[in-house]
Formats: C-alpha cells, sequence, structure tokens
C-alpha cells in the first residue's frame, strides 16, 4: 500500500490542513482507525465515534473541524473520502502488453497502450482504443467498438458489434449483447425471434459483476454517459436509459422500457416493458412498476405508491393482523347488537 502525507492528500484534493501533518498509510472508518490512518465524518449518528476516533486526521465538514485533533476541511466529506481512498486503492493485475497466449484475430486494430491478458479473445474487425486493459477470458466478438481507457474484467461477454464509450468499466463476468428475450407462442409452440440489434454504452458506464444487457431486437438498447449499473442487474432488450443514473443489484427492467437522467433505481426492482421512466426519480427496493412514472417521482412498493404513503402502508402492515382481530370482534358485536334490537321490536 502507498504512503502519503497528510499534507499532500491535502494539496492532491484541495482540501484545507487543519492541524500537524502526518504519515498516512490508509483509510479506515472512525470506529477503526488507527493512528496513522485517515477517516471521514457525514452522517450525525456515528458522532460519538467522531469524539473518540484514534484516526491521524478525519476529512469533515467546516462546522465539525475543531471536534477532532487534525482534520482536512472539506464542504462535501464522503466524497472527497471517495478520492482519497483512490489514491491508496490497490491496482488490478500487473500485466502488460499483449500476452501471446491471447487470441487476437489479425483483421482486429488495437490502440497505442493496450494490455491484454492471457487467454482472451478479441474477433475480427474488433476495434480498442488507446490503454485499454482486456483481463483474461474476455471475449470481444467480431466489430465490437471500445473506446479509451476502458478496463474489462475477466470472463466479461461483449458479444458482435458492441459499442463502449470511453473510460468504462466493465466487471468479471458481465454479458453485453447477448440475444434479448424474443418468443411469442404460435398455436401450442414458442417461436424465437431473431434480436438483430446491439448494444450501446456512452462515456464512463460502470457495469457489475454478472450483470447482463440484452441486444436490441432492431436497434441498440443504449446505457448513457455516466449511468452505473450494480451486480446482477437484467436490462432487456431495446431499453434505453438515460445519463447518470444508478441501477441497483437485482433490478431487472423489462424490453422497450424508456429512462430518464439522474434516476436512482435500487435494488430488486422490477420494471415491466414498454414504460416510460422519468427523470430525477427515486425508487424503492422491490417496487413493482407496470405503468409510467412521471419525472421527479419518489416512491415504492407493489404497486408502485408515493413515498409517504408507502411508508405509512409499511409502518402499518405489521398491524394488521391485530387490527384483522378488531374488526372480526366489532363485526360480532354489531351482529349481537342488531339481533337484540331486533328481538326487542317483537
Amino acid at each position: 500500500m502507498p504512503e502519503y502525507k497528510l499534507s499532500f492528500i491535502a494539496d492532491q484534493l484541495g482540501l484545507t490542513l487543519k492541524g500537524k501533518d502526518a504519515d498516512i498509510t490508509g483509510l479506515n472508518t472512525l470506529e477503526n482507525a488507527g493512528e496513522h490512518e485517515l477517516s471521514f465524518f457525514s452522517n450525525p449518528k456515528y458522532m460519538h465515534f467522531l469524539e473518540t476516533t484514534k484516526a491521524a486526521a478525519v476529512i469533515v465538514s467546516p462546522e465539525h473541524a475543531d471536534k477532532v485533533k487534525c482534520a482536512l476541511i472539506s464542504n462535501m466529506p464522503y466524497r472527497d473520502f471517495g478520492r482519497a481512498l483512490a489514491m491508496f486503492a490497490r491496482k488490478e493485475g500487473d500485466f502488460a502488453g499483449i500476452s501471446q497466449q491471447a487470441a487476437v484475430h489479425p483483421e482486429a486494430r488495437l490502440g497505442s497502450g493496450v494490455t491484454v491478458y492471457p487467454f482472451a479473445y478479441i474477433g475480427a474487425r474488433a476495434v480498442i482504443g488507446d490503454n485499454c486493459s482486456i483481463f483474461p477470458g474476455v471475449y470481444i466478438g467480431e466489430d465490437c467498438r471500445i473506446g479509451n481507457g476502458c478496463v474489462i474484467y475477466p470472463n466479461a461477454v461483449l458479444m458482435s458489434a458492441v459499442e463502449i464509450g470511453n473510460n468504462c468499466v466493465i466487471h468479471a463476468g458481465v454479458v453485453l449483447g447477448a440475444e434479448g428475450f424474443g418468443f411469442t407462442r404460435v398455436n401450442e409452440s414458442i417461436q424465437k425471434i431473431p434480436q438483430a440489434g446491439f448494444v450501446r454504452l456512452g462515456d464512463r458506464v460502470e457495469i457489475g459483476a454478472n450483470s447482463a444487457v440484452d441486444r436490441g431486437a432492431l436497434g441498440p438498447t443504449s446505457v448513457g454517459d455516466d449511468t452505473k449499473l450494480d451486480n446482477l442487474v437484467q436490462i432487456g432488450h431495446n431499453v434505453v436509459i438515460g445519463a447518470q443514473n444508478l441501477i441497483v443489484a437485482q433490478v431487472g427492467i423489462a424490453g422497450s422500457t424508456r429512462v430518464g437522467n439522474f434516476t436512482t433505481i435500487a435494488g430488486q426492482v422490477g420494471i415491466s416493458g414498454h414504460l416510460k421512466i422519468g427523470s430525477n426519480v427515486m425508487l424503492g427496493p422491490q417496487a413493482g412498476l407496470t405503468s409510467d412514472v412521471p419525472d421527479n417521482f419518489n416512491g415504492g412498493g407493489h404497486p408502485l405508491l408515493e413515498k409517504m404513503t408507502y411508508m405509512r402502508c409499511m409502518t402499518l402492515a405489521p398491524k394488521l393482523p391485530a387490527l384483522h382481530k378488531t374488526v372480526k370482534k366489532l363485526e360480532k358485536e354489531i351482529e349481537e347488537l342488531k339481533n337484540s334490537l331486533a328481538a326487542s321490536k317483537e
């Protein structure tokens, strides 16, 4: 692991150092940080750890700088903690150049500074931009186009004609451009509908491990600039996803749905096909969507409910068994009263 002076970290991140300089060997949580580690504080629930931390320094907002012996003052502590963490992050892989054990088709074109690890395959007419890293077991099919500065981790698969922008990260086990789920029932059989489209990713897209983006039936399935997909996400054929979206683990988006920009789709959300999801939307875990969602909507559940309504329903849900017993008891009492009144009139 690298070691940096605290003053150097402050200079690199554009932060103000308050306190004595120190050698920093790594980063850690407030609770676990040692005397040569850097930490951060951004959530008030951890105030008690801020007051007792042994960290050499803490990245804090200006109003909390006087609560620690040494601080890096930041307007966005969590963001700057991430930037500091990047300085210490362990590099994945140390191979350079093009391995003789890789299979690179003679019609493929590789830019300068490309690394191709052993046992990777690059197909005919594929174009790889400058300074890309292709890890072992990667399959890049015919006519793929990959921009500059991309990293494709082990055993990822890019089927033919996939297009990737610049500075993208494709994690292990990802499949881009597999056939979309195109089938139709014909009499008593199921007929396959060929998927003749492709997949297109914008710049700085990151696809988490074991996720799949299917190629379009006709035309592209596309993911916009700066969008990040977590692990185990399924994107169906001809889905169009805009820019700067966060799509979290086990989300499934069915074919031909469109997603706007700056939207967060939390874990295990299921989205039907041919829908339109707006921009600046927040969808809670396990939401189920069967109709369009407007811009700026925040909600969850199935059927999908606005956030406050959904939260009230979740609060009431554990009380439903007792409420049911109370209602049954009241129904019985009402029935007895009705019978008593009827008897008194006879």
